[in-house]
């Protein structure tokens, strides 16, 4: 039997920092969900901050791959 893996659970696909409406940092992280759809969610610079330590990440490509579910106990 082919085909690609069922995914289970929503993952971080991709992570960036943009500039926020007020001038100031953010992180954008894109996720794709259970459903193949990928949504962005937009994190202050301090929250963004605190979710890379927490998760030991030393940049913002050590959380591509990881569970959303993860990362949002963070938040």
């Amino acid at each position: 039997m082919s085909g690609a893996a069922v995914q289970t659970e929503a993952t971080i696909v991709g992570a960036e920092i943009a500039g926020g409406h007020d001038g100031t940092a953010e992180m954008v992280v894109s996720i794709q969900y259970e459903n193949g759809v990928v949504g962005s969610v937009t994190l202050d610079a301090d929250t963004g901050f605190s979710i890379m330590k927490a998760c030991g990440a030393a940049d913002l490509a050590a959380l591509i791959g990881r569970p959303w579910r993860e990362i949002s106990k963070g938040l």
